[in-house]
């Protein structure tokens, strides 16, 4: 997965389609709000970093491959 995702990531993932929807746009809220990135505060984008989802979940997204069978 690269630094980005959008909604269809996230409902690969399993998350359900107004879940995934609603986390972009509480994604896009902390971009223009908190870290004052103007670039976000747009209807039509649909994919934000993955590490402010993470920050809103509470728990990395990214799959650690190195740990899996040794």
């Amino acid at each position: 997965m690269g630094t980005t995702i959008c909604k269809d990531d996230l409902i690969l993932m399993g998350y359900k389609k107004y879940q995934a929807i609603t986390l972009i746009q509480q994604a896009k809220a902390i971009m223009v709000n908190e870290r004052k990135c103007p670039y976000y505060n747009n209807k039509r984008l649909g994919r934000v970093p993955t590490d402010v989802v993470e920050s809103i979940l509470g728990v990395s997204l990214v799959k650690d491959n190195n740990s899996a069978n040794g």
